[in-house]
């Protein structure tokens, strides 16, 4: 299908579908891929419509309970949460499902599922009640097909894909396992089309850095002294969202940094295991990244990708972005003293 092709003055855009149907008979796969990644888009486009109908619903405020991170939840969380759960359960593809929303592991097909998905259904939450967006994002890994199935926690580096939908701006980025890191938008028929290959750029003067300044002093010694070393080469954005503040990070390169917090004047405060969930959030991102040409590591400098979970709920620091950034805060977080 020639992508971009015009007919009688309408432009025809390859879909996210065919272009993954392509890439499946390439490869000689199954079409179970195809179905698992239909029941993920359906639940991203349902959540974006309780989104943009939210305050009409009354779906926005606190539903008056509290997550397995100690967080308030929001009745747009649950709701993505169940809709996710409910897309991923019609499918028939998957063994079973890790989501920040559930405290255990959800149990979806565990006879004849084929893969893991390790999913954060509304990331930035906060965000839904002042029109911002949010997130979406998955990671997905394959069941042991050859024999005895070894359990559910997977490294970053077993996962075959990783995505994340920015709601509502339309936009999907996923990551294929050795085939690179794609861009779709959503054109006005509600398609994702238009695949566009993402490369971080190698120019340094578009990087930025991405960060919480308020917490720059609760970061460790370390980071603080490397941030103030480079922080004024380039410039700043901040959303407070991984998956808005990744998406700008993925295109204009640069640096989004969640590091641990260890000094705060609070020490009730302190994360120094860092604050994001492994397996949901920095994993997805991380191998987004890898497949765009970038990296990302933890608070000791280890790559995102090696780390095998021993919980579900992990959580982890996050420095994730181009590559000659995040090796030279790593050389600096890997010094002893």
């Amino acid at each position: 299908m020639d992508v971009g092709r015009q007919h009688s003055g309408v432009a025809f855009e390859q879909t996210f579908m065919n272009f993954l149907l392509q890439h499946q008979e390439r490869h000689n796969r199954t079409h179970d891929f195809l179905i698992l990644m239909d029941a993920l888009i359906s639940a991203a486009q349902h959540i974006q419509r309780y989104y943009l109908t939210g305050a009409l619903k009354g779906n926005l405020g606190l539903a008056g309970a509290v997550n397995v991170q100690g967080e308030d939840v929001m009745q747009m969380d649950q709701i993505a949460n169940e809709i996710t759960i409910h897309y991923l359960k019609a499918s028939g593809r998957v063994i079973h499902a890790v989501s920040e929303e559930s405290d255990e592991i959800i149990p979806i097909n565990p006879e004849g599922g084929r893969y893991f998905v390790y999913f954060d259904p509304l990331d930035g939450s906060s965000n839904v009640s002042h029109g911002l967006p949010v997130g979406f994002l998955f990671g997905v890994a394959r069941r042991n097909l050859t024999g005895p199935e070894d359990g559910h926690l997977r490294a970053g580096k077993d996962y075959i894909a990783a995505g994340m939908f920015v709601i509502p701006t339309g936009t999907f980025t996923i990551g294929l396992k050795d085939e690179g890191t794609w861009r779709f938008h959503v054109d006005e028929t509600n398609t994702f089309v238009r695949p566009t290959r993402m490369t971080l750029p190698e120019d340094p003067k578009g990087w930025e850095l991405s960060f919480n300044a308020s917490n720059r002093r609760t970061y460790a010694e370390k980071v603080q002294k490397w941030i103030g070393e480079n922080e004024g080469k380039y410039a700043f954005r901040y959303l407070g969202a991984l998956a808005g503040d990744f998406h700008r990070t993925l295109t204009n390169g640069g640096m989004f940094m969640y590091p641990a917090i260890v000094n705060h004047p609070n020490p009730k405060k302190n994360r120094p295991e860092g604050k994001l969930r492994l397996m949901y959030e920095a994993a997805v991102v991380a191998f987004i990244c890898h497949e765009a040409g970038g990296a990302a590591v933890d608070e000791r400098g280890v790559p995102i990708l090696e780390i095998v979970p021993e919980h579900h709920h992990q959580r982890s620091a996050l420095y994730v972005g181009s590559k000659k950034l995040v090796e030279d805060l790593a050389r600096s977080l890997q010094q002893q003293g």
